[in-house]
């Protein structure tokens, strides 16, 4: 029969390879975000304004304008009747 001591120093054990499986772990996690490509804030606005401009959208009346109620696939569809009997 295996002696409380040597079942404390594998438990001990067990719980610092978990942890630095974690710590291996969270470092390849800050790795892959390094590796991440990055533009300044300043571009990333100008592309998004240019897509806004270049590319309609019923959602942006600022850019576009207002639109048809026939046109604006946002709007409540009327139906004929107001009651449906089964």
């Amino acid at each position: 029969m295996p002696s409380p001591i040597l079942t404390q120093k594998q438990a001990g054990q067990n719980m610092l390879d978990l942890k630095l499986r974690r710590l291996q772990e969270l470092n390849a996690r800050l790795a892959e975000d390094l590796e991440r490509p990055r533009i300044p804030v300043s571009e990333a606005c100008q592309s998004l304004l240019a897509h806004a401009k270049s590319t309609k959208d019923h959602m942006v009346p600022s850019i576009w304008g207002p639109i048809d109620k026939k046109e604006d696939p946002y709007t409540l569809q009327s139906t004929a009747g107001c009651c449906v009997a089964m």
